[in-house]
């Protein structure tokens, strides 16, 4: 296979994986998928942003969140339920184990 397919094809994976989570499995929480996964949504929408970096391309944080989300990160974060206790102490050690303490 050349580099050229498997791009196409790692793209459309990631396309699917977002449409998935964006609006097959919008009742997972990303605290649930960070807790459980060790990435969420936002983490997404970072590799994205880096990804972009990468090539030159400047992305602020919240450019990159609204094109994982397809709308403003706000937007979506006020449809979502508030965490639990229980779930936000899991989150300080997975956030930590995975994307660490900056």
């Amino acid at each position: 296979m050349d580099d050229a397919t498997r791009t196409e094809l790692e793209a459309a994976a990631f396309r699917t994986l977002q449409k998935h989570l964006m609006e097959k499995r919008t009742d997972v929480q990303n605290i649930d998928l960070m807790n459980l996964a060790g990435f969420c949504r936002n983490c997404l929408s970072r590799w994205m942003q880096e990804a972009a970096a990468e090539r030159g391309i400047e992305m602020g944080k919240e450019e990159a969140r609204e094109l994982f989300y397809g709308m403003p990160y706000g937007d979506w974060k006020a449809q979502q339920p508030e965490a639990n206790d229980s779930q936000k102490e899991a989150f300080k050690t997975a956030f930590e184990e995975n994307v660490g303490k900056g």
